[in-house]
């Protein structure tokens, strides 16, 4: 049972997945402290609020932090961005594999075309001492 898991562990698709959520992890801790430290204060100017979650209001006795869902809206909005740039930016290294892969077939495809061509011209080199063997009278210039 230990062996399974090894061998399931060191597959490459478990270790690259781990290795993304701990990036992942450490991106999100980057992205709350932006959106905490720089971008909420920025905002915050604009409305009087140094602290983004502190901006909140209330109903009776229910009350609405509106600056904490502010904070998180920052958060997924960047988090969003950067995994569209890293996705467009991994579409575009996928398409110039497959120009490439494509163009390395067609050149193959034409030399296989070429080696077809040569065998048959040969395949029938071999067959016309034959044919002309059979028919005497006849000759490539009688075609």
């Amino acid at each position: 049972m230990f062996k399974e898991f090894r061998e399931f562990v060191s597959q490459g698709n478990v270790v690259d997945m781990a290795i993304g959520v701990l990036i992942g992890g450490a991106f999100n801790g980057l992205v709350a402290s932006l959106t905490k430290n720089i971008l909420g204060p920025l905002i915050g100017m604009f409305t009087n609020s140094v602290d983004l979650s502190s901006i909140s209001f209330k109903i009776g006795a229910a009350r609405f932090t509106i600056g904490t869902f502010l904070n998180d809206l920052i958060q997924f909005l960047i988090m969003m961005f950067v995994i569209f740039l890293i996705v467009k930016s991994f579409n575009k290294l996928r398409e110039l594999g497959k120009t490439k892969a494509d163009e390395e077939a067609i050149e193959v495809n034409q030399e296989e075309q070429y080696l077809k061509e040569i065998r048959d011209l040969l395949a029938s080199q071999e067959t016309a001492p034959e044919k002309l063997a059979q028919h005497p009278g006849k000759t490539d210039s009688s075609k």
